[in-house]
Order: C-alpha cells, then structure tokens, then sequence
C-alpha cells in the first residue's frame, strides 16, 4: 500500500502539472551522467555537515577512479552560525576552503569546486541552485530563495581565492550515489537513511518535466522525507508517531522522515515506553518520571538493543542508566519494542525504495531491473527485503559518504563541458546560417535560368530538362493504363483503372539483382520485359493493348513524351553498360521484340519527380511542383513556355524537370562540402556527380553520419575512443537507423539497441552523441532542400507577376515520409525562406506509378480529336 502511494506521490512531482502541490518533490539535479573511469585532475570539495564543514582535495588519475588520492580536513563549526546570518555561514565555509588551501600547498591553477550542500534546492542547473527551505536544525536568515552557488563563490572571491570555480552543486544522497558509482558498475540508485532520510535516482529524462533536458536520463532528488506532508500516511501514524511530531521543531512537517530518521526512534521507543508504563506492565515499582524527558533514549541505544547476542544486556545498562529498575521481562519487552519500531522503519524504507526500482523497471520498459543502490547512513544497510519482485538491486553500502562522490560530479560536469565544446567545433561546418542558406538559395535561381536558356544550358549543373507533359490532371481521364516504375533496385509493374468514381490499382513488386543493375543494357531491359509479362499474366491482360506510361527516374533527355534520347547517365548505384546516349523507349521495345511480347504501346517517359507531381494534381489542382526526397533527390514545376528556351513555342506551361541533384557539380557549393562529404563523395561510383544529392538523399546521410561517428571516435569522444571495426565498414550506417534514433521521446535504450547491433556497445552519453550527429545531419539535408524549393516558388511567383504565390507541392520519398523531423524543418525553412509564398505539402500516394499513368491518361486525352 505504502509503495503504491510513493509511486503516486512521485508521478505528482515529476508532472509540470501537479509539480508545485507535490510533497515528494523529485527535483531535477542536472546531473545527467555517472563517471565512466577517464575523470582526472584536481577537484576540491566542500561538504556542510550538521555541526562541522569538511573540505577534500581528491586527485582523480584516469585510471577508472581506482585508486583517488584524498586529503581532507574537518572544521568545527561555531554554534551560533547555523542559526545566524546567511553572509557569515558562507564566509566561514570559504575561510575553512582557504586554511584548507593553505595548509596543502595548493596549485594557482584554476581549481573546480563541488559543494555538497544536503538541503532541498530548486536547481535549474548544475551550477545554480535556490535553496528552497532549511531543516536539520539551520535556520540562517537572507538565503532562502537565493543561488547558495552564487552566495559561496561570492564568499570565496572575498577571500582572494580568484582560482577556485564553484562548478557543481549536489546533496549528500546525489553524492552517495556517485561514490558508489566510482567502484567500476554504475550504481544509479542512492538512499541515505541517517539522521534524516532521502533518495535519488537516474530517471529517464523526458519524464522530469521540470527540466528542459528531453533524452538521457538525469538523476532526481526525491526528497522523499516530506512524502506523507499531505495525509497520505495518515492511516499508518500510531498515537507515539503524532506526540514525536508535535515535540519537533517542524510540526506536520517531513511526516516520512519522522518515520524512518535515526533523529526520531529513539523518540518513538521512549513514547511506547510511557504508554507501557502508565498501563502498568513496565517497570512496577521504579520511578518512571525520566521517560517524560525529550531524547534520554538514543537511537544508537536502539540499534545496540536489538542485537541478538548483545542486546538484552545493552537494554539493561541503558535502563539502569536513567535510574529504573528493569526485571529481565523489563529488558525482553523494551528489546522487542525497539525491533518493532526499527523493522518498521527499515521496511517503509525498503517500501518507498521498491516504488523508485518499479517506476524505474517501468519507464525503462523492462522485464527485469538489475541496478546497484548505494547507500549511506547509520543503518542503511538493514534496508533489505520487501522490494520490488520484477528487479534485483545490489546495496553498496557508501565508504566515503559523498566527499568522493561530490568530487566525481564535478570531474564529469568538466568531462562533459569539455568534450561538448569539442563536439560542437567538429560540427559546426554542417551547421548553417541564414545567410549560407540564402546563398544556397540565390544559387540554384541562378542555375535554373543557365539551365533554361538555350545557349548557356549545356554548360548548366541543374538541367531544366523539358518533360513535354504540357498539363496536369483536369478530372475527366478515363481508362485502363499499364505503368512500369524503374527508379531504384526495386521496380513495379501496374494497371491503373481511372473512372469516374476514382483511381483503382494493382501492382507487383520485382527486384533487380545487382549482377543485372551492373550487367548489360540488354540483360536490365529483358529482365524487365520478362517482369511486365509475369504480371500481365497474373492479371489477365495478356490479350490487350494498353497505354504505358514509363517511370524512368534517371536524367536523361526528352526529345518527346515517349522518345528519350542524349545524354541519359547512371545514377543511384546503375551502371548498365550500352545504354548511355540511347533512348529508353527503344531499349524496351527491342527487349519486347526479343521475348515476342508484342502487347507494349508505350505513350510516355515519365521522371518519377513529375508522376509524383501529377499523382497529387489528381487531387488538388493547385499542385505544381514535384519533389522527391529519398534514396535520391529531385524537383519538378511548371515553368512558362516563353522561359524555356530549349524547346519552340511560348504559350502555356511545360513542366520542367530540373534534375538538382547535380546543382553544385560546377563547384559552386564547394564552401558548404566539409571534409565529411568529401569523403562520402570519394567513395561513391560516380565521383564529383550529383553533389547536392549526396548532400540531401537517403542514399548518403546515414554514410555521412558513420564519418563523423569514426571521427569522434578518433578524438576519443566517443566509444571511449575504442576501435570500431564494423563502423569501418561501408554503408553498415543505414539512413533509416537516422529515422528511427531522431523519433521525439525515443528512449535513448533504443538507440542503444541500434547500436548494439552494429556491435557497438554504447553507454547512454555515446547515445545522445550519436543522436546529437543524426540531428545535426538530418537538419541540414533539410534546410538544403528548403533552400532550393524557396528558389523554385519565387521563381514561380515572380512568373506570374504576383505579390503572393500559393501552390502545393506533391511530394514522396522515404526520407520526407519515414524522417520524424525531416518535413518539419524543411517547411519552417522554406517560410522563412520565401515569406511571400504559401507552400502545401501534399504526400503523393504513388506518383512513379499512378503518376505515369495520369500522364499517359492525360496525353491520350489530349490527343483525342
């Protein structure tokens, strides 16, 4: 029951919504990383402690935290301080860092401070903390609701320490936890059970809704000793519980602490005894009057009692010390009263310890839980038992309490800091500006009107191939057509039925063996023939005649809507022999010749771009651009007659397939190629070629993102610098792991397991690395493409004399489907870029191959008299 309230009750502080009536109040710690063994340096330590501050210097050697050298000295604190002025208990901490300083013969090099601060903070980073409200006795005036951080580095510059950073601050269970995590195995659970109690643990970042961080895990303070402040444990509170709370000094206050702390059992034994006593059943014919004094029975006593071998004996001695007089049956009950009041405490613990490894089991979605919990305190390591079933916890009991563990957080906090400035100066040649963009964006205008004139078109990079598809849907096709799509290592063959009542289709799917995409012409295009009967058999069509319209996504030269001729090239991993130069129509009707199927009336060649654009003009008249994002990428739209100059007439529209993939080829976009693209680039079979496409496609990202994962390897950034030998390996960085690691709210366990396929084993820094790259990639491809859409559609606008142009655009392609963020980035941009056009996207369903039957339905219409 307990421990479905604390699970309860922390939900309520990990939720934006609820967060401020939580008693449990699961503050975020910013810290975001437990240390992985290559921390080194020299990292001072201060730790405020109940009557005394302690101050450490730890040298870490690199050697996994093996062997830390401490020196440490503890001061006494005055009295008066922790009930005086704020200003005097930091100047007194910072003269005690000083004396400390003094007496080491201390280095001026700069030196990182942690501070162990055990108080509950609203911490809004690592190095910012508002200390919310004191207890264990402090009450120092002018600091709450200030930067304690702040307040010691103040007091620390007032004692000429100019070299000493105040770089993180923690509480004691924080530190506890990173204590135990120095001993090799990640210990992600703390519990500190002494005089007052608390927790902590490594949550799943996305669900502290108090903080910003949205991946990885950050650990949360829990606070859990005011969890009951709101009645929850109203139903578990004995009258003995209720007088201990009303003595204190914080009625109705830290009601879980009162519970559990060794501050308050013997409290709690000595009102059973009273009760006891007034019932008559302890201690007949002693004066008892001593009982009524607040805190004449310590816990230490309690704990002494309780021991099987030495106990009754104990009991004795601390009765005969207040002046009773205790029969042996005295001393039996007094012991079973203490293990009553122990095991209870020890067992609400071990209760709210099962509610953080279930939240944990559960957030983590996994089956079984296996995690270390250090702990500290006077007899936390009794804590056992009664825990959650579905998970299996070590307790590591803590050595150093947290002097250790504060020195760690600070080492990772400048591990991190460290390797983040590394990080970001390895990616920022991909990450451009507004004003690289606009560049891109002039550009491509630029290359498009070369592209469109007929005498500087032959030296264009961006072709502006005429398509001759002269119109896009108007609604009144109909008829049976047949359309083969060849666009990747994959094509289909389909019937497209266009009725009035809509499009029906059937297709099939046919692959191209790689022997066949690098074989001959002449073996591509019979294995092909022999796919189209294949499925004309299936589907009954063998006896008729039907319109073809012809996906062909490759650049080449129309010369008509079915005659296709120049210069057509490879690209996307082709490399058939004997076909560049010749017409493709022809390839397919001498291939049909060859296997005598004579049922082939092949109507149009369609680049896949502009069946996408005709699929969606089927359905919104207004769309007149096409895109294609996926394994490669290209655009089409409609251009005015009068604008293109590589074919006669001037009225109407022609929609222009501008082959961009190559915009770039002429060294115009060398200063936005980093050194990672020049080596994607390298490698690929057509060397120099279609370089904006291998900035952008699906077929290079995942290529481009194992480069720069092998180069923070190399640094030692990443994989903790480990060889890699599968990343090594070409291609082995699908583009489709990008999708799937960029997915909003994707625990990084799932990153984990992509990479762990790849036989990478990653921690969860490696991941959100990893990640970090895929968005960096990822977020680029689609400003780019956003650049040369906003060259398109002012283009358009400016056509057509309009101070607003609103048109959609059909598009297809995986990347643009299957990325979470790709669309979203390529639109925001795109307004950015073009403020004065209204751009829809509309996906296409199908435009290699309904696209090309529209295109054939639409010229058969054209054509009819």
């Amino acid at each position: 029951e307990v421990k479905g309230r604390m699970l309860q009750a922390m939900r309520k502080g990990l939720s934006r919504q609820t967060h401020a009536q939580a008693n449990v109040r699961m503050l975020p710690t910013y810290i975001c990383s437990t240390p992985d063994g290559t921390e080194k340096g020299d990292i001072l330590v201060v730790e405020l402690c109940q009557s005394h501050v302690r101050t450490l210097r730890v040298t870490l050697l690199g050697d996994g935290n093996q062997s830390p050298q401490v020196t440490y000295k503890i001061f006494d604190m005055p009295g008066d301080i922790i009930q005086g002025k704020g200003e005097a208990l930091f100047d007194f901490i910072a003269q005690c860092v000083r004396q400390f300083l003094a007496g080491i013969s201390s280095p001026q090099h700069r030196l990182p401070l942690g501070f162990v601060f055990p108080f509950s903070c609203r911490q809004t980073q690592l190095d910012k903390a508002e200390l919310i409200s004191w207890s264990k006795g402090f009450s120092c005036s002018d600091v709450e609701g200030k930067d304690v951080v702040q307040l010691l580095q103040l007091a620390i510059n007032k004692q000429e320490l100019h070299h000493v950073d105040v770089v993180a601050l923690m509480n004691d269970t924080v530190g506890t936890m990173m204590t135990c995590s120095m001993r090799g195995e990640p210990c992600e659970v703390a519990l500190i059970v002494g005089t007052g109690t608390n927790s902590c643990f490594m949550a799943e970042a996305q669900q502290v809704e108090m903080a910003e961080e949205i991946s990885g895990k950050m650990c949360v303070n829990t606070e859990w000793g005011c969890f009951g402040d709101d009645g929850t444990l109203s139903d578990i509170l004995t009258p003995y519980d209720q007088h201990v709370d009303q003595e204190s000094s914080n009625p109705g206050e830290k009601r879980f602490e009162k519970l559990v702390g060794s501050l308050y059992l013997g409290e709690i034994v000595r009102h059973v005894l009273t009760a006891l006593v007034a019932e008559k059943v302890l201690f007949t014919g002693s004066s008892v009057a001593i009982l009524r004094t607040k805190d004449v029975l310590k816990t230490q006593q309690v704990l002494e009692i309780i021991d099987k071998e030495e106990g009754m004996a104990k009991a004795r001695r601390a009765l005969e010390a207040l002046g009773l007089q205790p029969s042996e049956q005295d001393c039996c009950r007094v012991q079973q009263i203490c293990r009553a009041v122990v095991s209870r405490a020890a067992a609400l613990c071990a209760a709210g310890l099962a509610a953080i490894l279930s939240h944990m089991c559960q957030s983590r979605e996994l089956e079984r839980l296996v995690v270390n919990v250090g702990v500290d305190g006077t007899w936390g390591s009794r804590v056992t038992g009664l825990l959650a079933p579905e998970c299996t916890a070590t307790l590591l009991p803590s050595v150093d309490g947290t002097g250790q563990g504060a020195a760690v957080v600070t080492a990772v906090a400048l591990r991190l800091a460290a390797q983040r400035r590394e990080v970001d100066q390895l990616l920022a040649p991909l990450r451009l500006s507004r004003a690289d963009l606009e560049r891109v964006q002039a550009l491509m205008r630029r290359e498009m009107e070369l592209g469109l004139g007929l005498e500087s078109h032959a030296s264009a990079s961006v072709r502006m191939l005429p398509t001759y598809v002269r119109g896009t849907p108007d609604g009144t096709e109909r008829g049976e057509f047949l359309a083969l799509d060849l666009g990747g290592t994959n094509f289909r063959v389909l019937v497209v039925r266009v009725a009035q009542d809509g499009i029906r289709m059937a297709s099939e799917i046919y692959v191209i063996p790689t022997a066949v995409t690098q074989g001959t012409g002449e073996e591509l295009f019979n294995h092909i023939i022999e796919c189209i009967m294949d499925f004309q058999l299936k589907q009954n069509l063998m006896e008729q005649v039907l319109p073809l319209g012809f996906t062909f996504s490759f650049p080449c030269q129309q010369l008509g809507l079915d005659k296709v001729r120049g210069r057509l090239c490879w690209t996307k991993g082709f490399s058939a022999s004997g076909c560049v130069g010749q017409d493709v129509v022809q390839l397919l009707r001498e291939a049909a010749q060859r296997k005598q199927h004579l049922g082939l009336k092949v109507v149009a060649v369609v680049n896949d771009t502009v069946g996408t654009m005709m699929s969606c003009g089927y359905d919104d008249p207004k769309c007149e651009i096409g895109l294609i994002v996926g394994t490669g990428t290209n655009a089409c739209y409609m251009e005015e007659m009068r604008n293109v100059g590589t074919v006669e007439g001037e009225q109407g529209r022609m929609c222009i397939n501008m082959e961009w993939g190559a915009f770039g080829d002429n060294g115009c976009l060398d200063d936005i190629f980093t050194d990672f693209d020049r080596l994607v680039d390298e490698k690929t079979i057509n060397a120099g070629k279609q370089r904006f496409e291998k900035l952008i496609s699906g077929m290079y990202l995942g290529e481009i993102v194992r480069h720069i994962l092998l180069a923070l390897v190399e640094k030692q950034l990443l994989f903790r610098g480990k060889p890699c030998p599968k990343l090594q390996t070409r291609d082995i960085f699908q583009t489709k792991f990008l999708s799937t690691i960029e997915i909003d709210g994707l625990a990084l366990r799932q990153v984990r397991a992509i990479l762990q396929d790849l036989e990478l084993q990653a921690s969860f820094e490696d991941s959100l690395l990893v990640q970090k790259v895929c968005q960096t990639v990822s977020l680029r491809a689609a400003q780019l493409c956003a650049a040369g859409l906003a060259a398109v559609v002012e283009k358009m606008r400016e056509n057509r004399g309009s101070a607003q142009l609103a048109v959609t655009v059909g598009v297809d392609g995986t990347l643009y489907k299957m990325h979470p963020r790709f669309s979203q980035h390529l639109q925001q941009m795109l307004r950015d870029l073009a403020p004065n056009c209204t751009v829809t996207f509309l996906q296409s369903e199908d435009g290699s191959g309904k696209g090309a039957a529209l295109v054939a339905a639409v010229a058969c219409r054209r054509a009819e008299p």
